[in-house]
Formats: structure tokens, C-alpha cells, sequence
């Protein structure tokens, strides 16, 4: 799986209060809001993962957002860019609260993107998951049963298992990939 990523060729004016944001988007519109932005000069940054096809007929790599939905603009926010940015076709909303209180992503996660992205190596979707947050097993034998997370190896996490009434409890180490939020 080869990895890609497109990010806008046209340098904000102004560097000293540049921050990025994340832009949520209605299904499959990345890159039209993406197009958009980059014609009037925005910086923007649209994560992408060369993933197979699903045309069982034609199987082929193709280009698919890394973060379905999402992608990154870096600007100088004022209400006047806010608004510009708002009325693009495909855009559903920038996080945050208000245009004055956004959510900022920070340059160093962006950053961080950008170098798995151009190391090329193999990129694999991951469920977040905190510590104590409690999971639901979605695969395998154990399909159905939830517990809490409560530790982490490179491939793999502890769910454990209790019985209040008895107060005890069990652990098991499960892979990430077969967990999600409960």
C-alpha cells in the first residue's frame, strides 16, 4: 500500500498567527473542497493513501483520503477568510466553536503526517483508544464482549474483563484492529 499526500503549492502571506484546522466535509467531497480552497490560494493539505479498489472486475490502487471527510487548512484566520472558506461547495464545517475559537491542530502532528506520508512505508488504520476508555470486541471468537482498555503493546491491547458482583476480573490481549469504542 504506497502512501501520497497533496498540499497547497501557494505560501500564506502573513506567518505570524498561522495555525491549521481541520475541515469536516460531506462523504467524498475532499477534494472537490480541496480544489476549491487551493484556487484562492489557500494552504491546504489533503492527506492520501494509495488503497485497492473495490471494482472486483478491475482491481486497482487508487488514492483515498487518509481521514475520510477531513482535511487541513493552514491560514491567519479573520472573520472575512472564515467566511470564504465557509461558503465552498462540499464543506459541512471548520472544528471549533465560532470562527473566533477554532480548533487548532497542531504543526507538529501535521508535521508528523507529512513524514509518514513521504517515508512511504505501509500505513494502517488504528481505532483511538485511551486507556480506561471502555471497548467492544467487533471480530473473532470474542465478537460482542466489552471490557476496558487498559494497556498497549505495539500490536496489540489488554481488555479487561470484570464481574462487579464477584469483583474480579479478567484480562485478555487482543489486537487493535478487532476493538472499537464502546
Amino acid at each position: 500500500m504506497g502512501c501520497e499526500h497533496q498540499e497547497g503549492q501557494d505560501e500564506p502571506k502573513s506567518s505570524s498567527a498561522l495555525h491549521w484546522y481541520a475541515l469536516y466535509t460531506h462523504s467524498h467531497c475532499e477534494q472537490l473542497v480541496y480544489s476549491q480552497l487551493s484556487a484562492k490560494g489557500f494552504r491546504v493539505f489533503l492527506p492520501k493513501v494509495e488503497t485497492w479498489s473495490r471494482c472486483v472486475a478491475n482491481p486497482r490502487l487508487v488514492p483515498t483520503p487518509l481521514f475520510p471527510s477531513y482535511l487541513f487548512l493552514q491560514h491567519a484566520m479573520d472573520k472575512e477568510s472564515y467566511v470564504q472558506v465557509r461558503k465552498v461547495r462540499g464543506l459541512v464545517r471548520i472544528l471549533g466553536e465560532q470562527w473566533d475559537r477554532l480548533g487548532v491542530v497542531s504543526a507538529l502532528e501535521i508535521e508528523s503526517i507529512q513524514k509518514i506520508l513521504d517515508s512511504r512505508l505501509q500505513i494502517l488504520p488504528h481505532p483511538y483508544l485511551k486507556e480506561g476508555q471502555r471497548v467492544r470486541i467487533t471480530y473473532g471468537p470474542l465478537a460482542g464482549v466489552e471490557g476496558v482498555f487498559v494497556q498497549s503493546n505495539p500490536a496489540k491491547g489488554m481488555v479487561i474483563l470484570s464481574v462487579d458482583l464477584l469483583q474480579r476480573s479478567l484480562a485478555v490481549e487482543i489486537g487493535y484492529s478487532l476493538v472499537v469504542a464502546a
